[in-house]
């Protein structure tokens, strides 16, 4: 529910941005901001285009996940596939969803919905997740290059294998955690342990 009023007495302008640093991924940007009281102050935000994930199912309810290096954490992590919102996609979060499918783990879905959309790191950055699920899975009939700094191993899970992981703490990326939760209440409601 939105309160225009509460919105209304705590709404900052910004009055100057400075461009910190424009990369391939983010943009960063110093912002000096009025507070609703009149106080200045700085905001540091980080802006993304935007990302799509996809808990994608196979027909013998096997959950696809990625191994790969990730840089910010130093380590192999476990995730649903997933990519930014680019050029190719002109908006459409779909279209995004298609292209990782296909780039990622190659395969399309006879099926797509979306589940979920969140803000990643709302403190911060603007990046917004927009989560899909993607079942009537075949492999594609035309590869789409991958790309070149992604080294990724694809595995399927078992609902036993994620759980077992989840609560090992091993699934501990935020979108694949979200996906791995949709995917248990998903087999709750259809009766499945």
């Amino acid at each position: 529910m939105e309160d225009k009023a509460f919105e209304a007495q705590v709404k900052e302008t910004v009055i100057k941005e400075e461009v910190v640093y424009s990369g391939h991924i983010i943009d960063v940007v110093d912002e000096t901001v009025v507070l609703s009281d009149g106080r200045k102050t700085h905001r540091d935000i980080v802006h993304h285009a935007g990302a799509v994930a996809i808990l994608a199912l196979t027909a013998d309810d096997k959950m696809i996940v990625e191994k790969q290096w990730r840089a910010p954490v130093r380590k192999v992590t476990l995730e649903i596939p997933a990519g930014k919102l680019d050029e190719r996609d002109h908006g459409d979060a779909l279209a995004a969803v298609n292209r990782e499918l296909n780039e990622e783990v190659r395969l399309q879905a006879g099926n797509i919905k979306k589940f979920a959309g969140f803000y990643s790191s709302i403190g911060f950055a603007d990046e917004y997740m927009h989560l899909y699920l993607a079942t009537d899975l075949q492999p594609v009939t035309t590869e789409l290059p991958q790309d070149a700094d992604e080294n990724i191993g694809v595995v399927y899970l078992s609902f036993d294998e994620a759980t077992a992981l989840y609560e090992a703490g091993l699934l501990d990326d935020g979108k694949t955690v979200v996906a791995y939760q949709y995917w248990k209440i998903m087999r709750l409601e259809q009766g499945l342990k």
